[in-house]
């Protein structure tokens, strides 16, 4: 176990957690909604510190990045827990299990072993995924510290629901941030998520104000999120409060895969197209489809002539922008980080 980072004692030996955007108050002996931080006499501590129960080596464009390092590989982990509920979870058995009281699942690795073995192995980059990185913060800040002084990239996975303090912690060693904007409607968040879209607006705002690099992702779920309206909502959001440059993923939904969606179909492909569509027309530079294989939506186009700079098939990458990340057509200066 470690101590929690961001708590505050409360009287009779409770305390509120300060880490997400729940702000829990955790009574002694009980958990907090992520089921990993306990409160032990009074003290509130992390129960998953550098117990890995994901680790693997993974192409950047599956976090996803695409143009934050594209074509490289990035060691990633992440631990058991999460903030969230999300009904439309994919790595469910990891993120929820410890809410049923179940063991904290995972190997023993220390913030210096994974630093050092993304080192041995010429990884540049270490990312925190495959649950959301704030239920785990001190491990991962931790590791983020060490990365940083080792020449090191860190990028997080995110539903970007963090408190404040969080947010100031993390940005310092912070490279870049794929954030959920899951939808932009607050009963979506409460009834499918169990949390609230303010918070993660205000998250996404403050990172990109900082100069991290922020790549949005928005899961399309039939007759959830996939609205005209929403998707003209997220794409003038990224635009006016983020940037043109910042890339929106659109993501196809597959119930079978889901933790309690399994009764919904799979997001038509015309859906996908259209909230493409409402990215570009917006003025977003770059929009991307996910969950589609062989789509031409999942490739770089200069933003000035259309020119195709860098082809996907999957997490298959050719780039065709050259050295100096530009259009090899004309001349542009692409948003490649």
């Amino acid at each position: 176990m470690k101590e929690g980072y961001f708590y505050k004692k409360l009287l009779e030996n409770k305390v509120q957690c300060r880490t997400c955007a729940h702000f829990c108050t955790v009574s002694p002996g009980e958990r907090g909604k992520c089921g990993i931080r306990k409160n032990v006499d009074g003290k509130l501590y992390s129960l998953v510190y550098g117990k890995a129960a994901a680790l693997s080596i993974d192409s950047m464009e599956k976090k996803p990045f695409f143009n934050f390092m594209p074509g490289s590989t990035t060691l990633s982990f992440g631990t058991v827990g999460c903030p969230f509920s999300c009904k439309n979870c994919q790595n469910w058995e990891i993120s929820q299990g410890p809410k049923e009281g179940g063991v904290m699942e995972g190997e023993d690795i220390s913030p210096e072993e994974i630093v050092e073995m993304a080192k041995e192995r010429n990884i540049s980059s270490i990312s925190y995924t495959y649950t959301e990185p704030t239920g785990f913060l001190e491990y991962a800040l931790d590791t983020m510290k060490l990365a940083k002084e080792r020449g090191l990239k860190n990028c997080f996975v995110s539903q970007g629901f963090m408190s404040p303090d969080s947010v100031q912690a993390v940005i310092p060693y912070l490279d870049a941030v794929n954030i959920d904007i899951k939808s932009f409607d607050d009963e979506f968040y409460k009834n499918n998520c169990g949390g609230r879209l303010q918070p993660v607006l205000d998250s996404v705002r403050k990172i990109k104000e900082a100069g991290v690099w922020v790549e949005v992702t928005t899961l399309i779920i039939p007759t959830l999120s996939d609205s005209e309206k929403m998707f003209r909502q997220i794409s003038d959001f990224i635009y006016d409060e983020l940037g043109q440059e910042t890339p929106w993923h659109i993501s196809r939904f597959s119930g079978s895969i889901s933790w309690k969606l399994k009764h919904l179909p799979e997001t038509p492909e015309d859906t996908i197209k259209k909230a493409y569509e409402t990215g570009k027309s917006a003025g977003l530079r770059y929009v991307y489809a996910g969950n589609l294989p062989g789509s031409s939506m999942e490739n770089t186009y200069c933003p000035e002539c259309e020119t195709l700079c860098i082809e996907r098939s999957g997490f298959f990458v050719v780039r065709h922008d050259g050295e100096g990340s530009k259009c090899p057509g004309c001349g542009f200066g692409l948003d490649i980080r």
